[in-house]
């Protein structure tokens, strides 16, 4: 019964909200799956125990940043990039170490992922090298911790020009695709398991179905 109202709960907390703008922690995600939730497409739910799990990621986050704070190298926190339309987001902090900033990225991580990390995932690079843009600041560090056992890893990140001007590119070019309604590809990087996992799988495989079925519409 308590496990019911609980699921109960967190089902009613969800906030499936319209989008009008893209987040930095947009950077990396499927192309289409972000055109799916501009158009407000039929998605699944995540399940209450999905959301529990973003939960436990915000409890890493606030855990690890009181103990930076506590080190006295914090110079911001939740720091909001320069306003501009295309993209909106806020950098987990700012440090000072050796005399020199680093933008820091908090992430948590499964146990079997942390363990296989020999590096940090794609799509908090991209992430990070946003943020290190948009303030400046030639230095980053993605930091994990293992949900499952308090271990920590970090990784170092250095400014990517290159990367930056394709991120930025891709972001343009799905605006301008949200605007007049062409759904993009499925890009070919994309991970087996975001497809899995994706809220709009469904709507996705509907639309290769109708390729198939109109291949020169």
């Amino acid at each position: 019964m308590l496990k019911d109202d609980i699921d109960q709960f967190y089902r009613d907390s969800f906030n499936g909200a319209e989008r009008s703008y893209f987040y930095i922690s947009d950077a990396g995600k499927c192309q289409r799956a972000l055109y799916f939730q501009f158009k407000n497409a039929p998605r699944q739910e995540p399940s209450p125990r999905i959301l529990r799990v973003f939960d436990e990621g915000d409890y890493v986050h606030m855990r690890l940043m009181s103990v930076l704070f506590s080190l006295g190298i914090v110079r911001a926190s939740e720091v909001k990039i320069p306003p501009i339309e295309l993209i909106h987001g806020r950098a987990d902090a700012i440090i000072e170490q050796e005399k020199e900033l680093y933008v820091v990225e908090i992430k948590s991580s499964s146990g079997f992922k942390f363990r296989t990390l020999k590096k940090p995932q794609s799509d908090h690079v991209k992430q990070i090298q946003l943020y290190m843009h948009y303030f400046n600041i030639p230095h980053g560090i993605v930091l994990y911790e293992n949900k499952d056992t308090q271990d920590l890893k970090e990784f170092a990140v250095s400014y990517d020009p290159p990367l930056i001007q394709k991120l930025l590119k891709d972001f343009a070019i799905l605006k301008e695709q949200i605007e007049k309604d062409v759904i993009p590809s499925i890009p070919e990087e994309v991970e087996n398991w975001r497809c899995r996992w994706c809220e709009y799988r469904h709507e996705c495989k509907r639309v290769e179905e109708l390729k198939t079925e109109n291949p020169n519409p």
